[in-house]
């Protein structure tokens, strides 16, 4: 389960941070994980629980924003939310290779507090 050492490097950054700014507590830890990156969003909810025991982020929430496939059409030059794994163009019928957003991981916003 490569999700619990995707949220231990997570929290790592979290943490640091969160001692950066002086916090004592995160409460809140916002993701965007893309649909096509091999992340479980239950399981990374699970590590998060696990991983977050005995830390400042312990008890947070974590939202997860997950973010869908679009690909681009190099022949008929659009953009396109594949239906299934073979990424070919609605329009053209034309398969594309260049996938634009649906591999992201990414911790994009923290909520802090107990500020020093």
């Amino acid at each position: 389960m490569h999700e619990v050492s995707l949220m231990e490097q997570t929290l790592e950054i979290a943490l640091e941070n969160a001692r950066q700014q002086g916090a004592n507590k995160i409460n809140r830890l916002k993701m965007r994980i893309g649909e096509m990156s091999g992340v479980v969003p239950e399981a990374l909810e699970f590590a998060f629980d696990v991983v977050t025991q005995g830390t400042i982020a312990h008890g947070a929430i974590l939202e997860i924003e997950s973010v869908p496939v679009v690909c681009y059409c190099s022949h008929c030059q659009r953009e396109f939310s594949p239906p299934d794994v073979f990424y070919q163009c609605p329009t053209c019928e034309q398969f594309s290779q260049k996938m634009i957003s649906g591999k992201e991981i990414e911790l994009t916003s923290l909520e802090l507090s107990d500020f020093v």
